[in-house]
């Protein structure tokens, strides 16, 4: 894959706050591609640069090869972009809306009356194509937006925030139909303060603080770099004998930071938690010596690196 999207040196200040420093990211074609970070980190100013509604101080962003700067118009044409806080004509209906920003895009009307049926169906709005845009909730409203955006068939999609103010079930379902977008070779960048929604959704992640980026990486590759040792979750029987599992996970090489909880939920078991060098030969040999001193091991597992994890280590909770 080639980068559609070129960010270097790219800098921006308002005042005497310096809301981006000196960023320097590409983004690949069709990718996916998730910005993450703190309130005032830079993202919003990050993504309004990328779709030309802010000039950089200093730097160059390109699009499909295209500046931001010297030939904003057409890289414009190449956007869809959905901001934070995004306007609704309220007083039209569904398909008066869409009708409205394709004629803005200067499709002629046989072709606009196609895409929005096609656009509506995508998104799975049809059955509402006649009602007021202002009777549809916000995750309709959302869908909305989406096929507002593809009504001139952009290479790339910007998105800050699409799954805010949406409950659980509409972002699950945002989810699956941005994926589905992906899947016909658009290039999509979301900023979103909802963690589990990029490290589902995205093959990439950037994660920025006071304006600078912090990591960039796949989430294994960012899990790798942030916490390199590997965390263990053991539970075993109440009534274990506890020193005997301490003393023998503390014998083990590549062991260390071990911890034990009880559960006033289960009392049934005691559960240890410790960090692991190794690879997955020396793992199961750890689950052996328990067993081996006929210890009550009732779970033994490797606890899954997340991206909550890696953005807790990867910023100071600074707000700029």
């Amino acid at each position: 894959m080639s980068a559609i999207i070129e960010i270097q040196d790219v800098g921006k200040k308002f005042g005497n706050h310096q809301a981006v420093a000196q960023l320097d990211l590409s983004i690949e074609q069709g990718e996916l591609f998730g910005l993450v970070g703190p309130n005032g980190a830079g993202k919003t100013t990050t993504l309004r640069m990328l779709v030309t509604l802010l000039r950089p101080d200093r730097g160059e962003i390109r699009i499909n090869g295209l500046s931001v700067l010297r030939e904003a118009r057409q890289v414009r044409k190449l956007i869809g972009y959905i901001p934070d806080v995004f306007g609704l004509y309220g007083n039209l209906t569904v398909a008066e809306y869409l009708d409205f920003f394709g004629a803005c895009y200067g499709i002629v009307p046989d072709r606009r009356r196609r895409l929005i049926g096609e656009l509506l169906e995508l998104v799975s709005i049809a059955h509402r194509r006649e009602d007021l845009v202002d009777t549809l909730s916000r995750g309709l409203q959302q869908r909305l937006a989406l096929a507002r955006v593809l009504m001139h068939d952009p290479q790339v999609l910007v998105l800050d925030e699409p799954a805010s103010g949406l409950d659980p079930r509409a972002r699950v379902e945002i989810r699956r139909l941005l994926a589905q977008i992906a899947e016909r070779g658009k290039t999509i960048v979301i900023s979103s303060h909802v963690l589990t929604d990029i490290a589902e959704l995205c093959s990439r992640v950037a994660i920025m603080e006071q304006g600078n980026l912090v990591e960039c990486g796949t989430l294994e590759q960012l899990s790798q770099h942030v916490t390199p040792l590997r965390r263990v979750r053991i539970a075993v029987m109440a009534g274990a004998d506890v020193p005997e599992i301490k003393k023998v996970l503390t014998s083990i090489q590549g062991v260390s930071n071990v911890k034990m909880e009880e559960s006033a939920a289960d009392r049934a078991r005691l559960t240890f938690e410790l960090e692991f060098q190794g690879d997955d030969s020396e793992l199961h040999q750890m689950l052996g010596a328990l067993l081996e001193r006929g210890l009550p091991v009732i779970h033994f597992g490797e606890v899954s690196r997340n991206l909550e994890d890696v953005f807790l280590h990867s910023t100071r909770g600074i707000v700029s």
